[in-house]
């Protein structure tokens, strides 16, 4: 091995091992922030069907219910009902993200039936 050589070899292995590390830490951070979107956004989801059921339980006492802003943990829902109950819209906002639901009701008899319950899009 001539002079040199080995510093040469340290070098070339600690330039791979830079690299490796730092493609495992930014692999790590892209995960992390993953994992944090899908949390909020599923908080969001969760702060909907929160208006979704406070919106039912009104409607029960109040055929008229017509919606209000609900706040629920670090969300705000939104909710409108129409038509006696006949459809009830909750859009949710935790954060950046949004999420609604939309749930078709009526009165049968004095019974509050639900006849389709779904996340809509905006």
């Amino acid at each position: 091995m001539k002079k040199g050589q080995a510093l040469v070899i340290l070098l070339v292995f600690m330039a791979i091992a830079i690299t490796v590390a730092t493609s495992a830490a930014m692999i790590f951070v892209g995960i992390q922030k993953s994992t944090t979107s899908l949390e909020v956004s599923t908080n969001a989801y969760m702060v909907a069907e929160s208006g979704i059921e406070n919106a039912l339980m009104r409607l029960l006492r109040d055929p008229y219910y017509s919606g209000e802003t609900l706040t629920v943990g670090d969300g705000i829902a939104t909710i409108s009902a129409t038509g006696q109950g006949a459809s009830i819209i909750s859009t949710a906002r935790v954060g950046n993200y949004i999420r609604s639901i939309k749930v078709t009701a009526g009165f049968v008899g004095n019974m509050l039936t639900i006849y389709s319950w779904q996340e809509i899009y905006p």
